[in-house]
């Protein structure tokens, strides 16, 4: 599953390629048929992420979209806290129904939206593990990275047999969703609901928000290892950043919560920051600390997390990770053999030395 910043990234994507446009939705699939017909014609707004969600604002406005400093860079734009993904529930058929005490869309201009804000109709997409956007049109064709492709796709037939939920259009581009978990059309309450269930996003890092990650632990029982993939304590770190980002400042996956001293949850806090913002621009984590960083091994695959070890022994995961997917190799810092466990169905990693 994609973690935040890679959904923070594809939201730069698509605000480069739509932002401000009239675009044409459609549903190859037919699964959204609904959803894409009540977006087709509107003028897409600016794109955010919260964590592992994407949020689209759209209005009549005739290409009047345009909008301050967005999530996307990091810029806040919402006042909650946040939860998960759940089932695809169905679209309203009528524009002005999503919120009727709301102005009518025509009256709505999307600059200086806010995220949940009342007016537009908003797309609300969480990838899960198989959603991923495919993006074609003037330079996308080098577009790699966790949930977004460039270029043709076998997927863009349409009718019997097209896996594209939703397909947007505009000015030459065409961003193609297929597989996400969850795909629907929210009104602004709707998107209000969605994030007061997720913790605060690192990549978004607003007023407070460190405040509340470290009180959200420290009132816990459950090992932090665990805690930090709850997108209700914090909204975006996934496997990745849970291993190494806990190796970074040296806690245990293993200690209870309530056991780490509020000093050393506010570093993790900024290390995730740290971390995961700086993975946004070309969507690959890098999260191995640059001194520990070894030489290069000429096979490595730095851009698959899953690549087998090779067979003369090398470490291709050293490039990039400092203990994820490098279960008994030695740890980067001080050469005892990386651990790992399952920990609430997830793999965990850690060196048991460095982190106490």
């Amino acid at each position: 599953m994609p973690e935040g910043q890679a959904i923070h990234r594809i939201a730069r994507l698509i605000n480069e390629r739509f932002e401000g446009a009239d675009v044409v939705a459609s549903s190859p699939q037919g699964r959204f048929s609904d959803g894409a017909h009540l977006l087709d014609g509107l003028t897409a707004g600016r794109a955010e992420a919260w964590g592992k969600h994407f949020f689209m604002p759209f209005a009549d406005g005739g290409s009047t979209a345009g909008t301050d400093g967005g999530p996307s860079s990091g810029m806040p734009a919402g006042n909650s806290s946040p939860g998960e993904e759940a089932p695809n529930s169905a679209p309203l058929n009528a524009r002005n129904a999503m919120a009727p005490s709301a102005a009518p869309l025509a009256e709505t201009p999307l600059g200086g939206t806010s995220l949940g804000d009342d007016g537009p109709v908003w797309l609300h997409i969480h990838l899960g593990l198989y959603g991923r956007w495919h993006l074609t049109g003037e330079g996308s064709d080098a577009i790699v990275g966790a949930g977004v492709r460039s270029g043709n796709h076998n997927a863009v037939n349409v009718g019997a047999g097209s896996t594209v939920r939703l397909r947007l259009a505009a000015n030459g581009f065409t961003a193609d969703l297929t597989g996400p978990s969850r795909c629907e059309i929210l009104d602004g309450p709707g998107v209000r609901a969605a994030v007061s269930k997720l913790g605060p996003d690192p990549v978004r890092n607003e007023p407070g928000d460190r405040e509340r990650f470290v009180e959200a632990v420290r009132r816990r029982r459950s090992p932090v290892g665990q805690l930090v993939l709850d997108q209700s304590i914090a909204a975006g770190p996934g496997n990745i950043y849970r291993a190494d980002c806990l190796f970074r400042v040296g806690i245990s996956p293993l200690r209870p919560g309530n056991k780490v001293s509020a000093e050393r949850l506010k570093a993790l806090w900024d290390d995730l920051v740290e971390t995961m913002q700086a993975d946004v621009p070309d969507g690959v984590i890098r999260t191995v600390p640059e001194s520990l960083r070894p030489e290069p091994a000429e096979a490595s695959d730095v851009r698959n997390p899953d690549a087998a070890e090779g067979a003369d022994g090398e470490d291709p995961e050293a490039q990039r990770f400092a203990v994820y997917h490098r279960t008994g190799r030695p740890c980067l810092r001080c050469g005892t053999p990386v651990a790992e466990k399952e920990m609430a169905g997830r793999r965990l990693f850690w060196c048991p030395s460095c982190q106490r």
